[in-house]
């Protein structure tokens, strides 16, 4: 079943959610003020009564900066709802439990974070096709997303991914399943430009855009220590410098020091991050 997009707000919400709304506040200067400006200098009857009548594009303008604005706010709502999914993510059993639609989700916010420009295209849908284009370097990659949890993907499907390769123009496609990919499937994608991503491959990809922007959760409330700011470290008696146990309290793992990017404060984190994020 496909999801394509319905009207050009629909488009702008897809986008980062300033780009709508710079849109809108360029589009209604436009409306409101360019459009009069532009007839007030033109010559005729015509053009003198519409340059008096400027007045009457003031609903339109605020009209378009409305709708802008909306699709701004669904654009941030969209974002932040990708971003909550993915770091609520942490074990394979947690992506399992995802409906397709939020396994397209998760899979395009983990390339999002590793600097991949994506769209939704709208062809795929709970059967398959292509749910992602990525665009980085100038070079596009065709992405299907499976959330099969008991079968794998056959080459067939692999073939037909491959196939349209030409037809849009792209460099490479890239196909993430759950439940794995049979050996015809891995044999055929051999010494082609199709990157096969399994389950614990992709949660492999999940904790490291994980470990490399950690949520704000995991900082804002941690505790200052009188320690350097520094690399992550880790030392055989956090204890006896922070005061604490050298135990995480949640899972038991040595505790490491890490520092909060943003105030440069020490803290104890656990070294089973991001599985585990307990904090001293």
């Amino acid at each position: 079943m496909g999801r394509g997009r319905d009207n050009p707000f629909d488009g702008l919400a897809a986008l980062p959610w300033p780009v709508a709304l710079v849109v809108g506040l360029l589009g209604y200067a436009a409306i409101r003020h360019g459009v009069p400006a532009y007839v007030a200098r033109l010559d005729g009857p015509l053009a003198q009564a519409l340059a008096m009548q400027r007045d009457a594009l003031a609903p339109i303008a605020w009209l378009f900066l409305g709708g802008c604005s909306i699709a701004s706010l669904a654009a941030f709502v969209r974002a932040r709802r990708r971003r909550r999914l993915l770091d609520a993510c942490t074990q394979l059993d947690h992506v399992a439990a995802l409906g397709w639609r939020d396994f397209e989700r998760l899979v395009g916010e983990a390339f999002r974070r590793q600097g991949y420009g994506i769209e939704e295209t709208g062809l795929g849908g709970a059967d398959g096709g292509i749910d992602l284009i990525l665009h980085k370097g100038g070079q596009r990659t065709l992405v299907q997303c499976k959330q099969w949890r008991r079968r794998q993907v056959p080459v067939g499907v692999v073939r037909e991914m491959y196939g349209l390769l030409a037809h849009h123009r792209a460099q490479a496609v890239r196909i993430a399943a759950l439940g794995g990919f049979t050996r015809d499937a891995a044999r055929f994608a051999q010494g082609k430009p199709i990157d096969l991503i399994d389950g614990p491959t992709l949660l492999a990809m999940i904790r490291s855009v994980q470990a490399a922007e950690p949520s704000r959760a995991d900082t804002r409330d941690a505790p200052v220590v009188s320690q350097p700011t520094g690399p992550v470290e880790h030392d055989p008696d956090p204890g006896h410098q922070a005061g604490a146990s050298t135990d995480c309290p949640r899972c038991g793992a040595t505790m490491v020091r890490r520092a909060n990017r943003r105030t440069g404060a020490t803290f104890w984190g656990c070294s089973g991050y991001p599985a585990c994020r307990g904090t001293r």
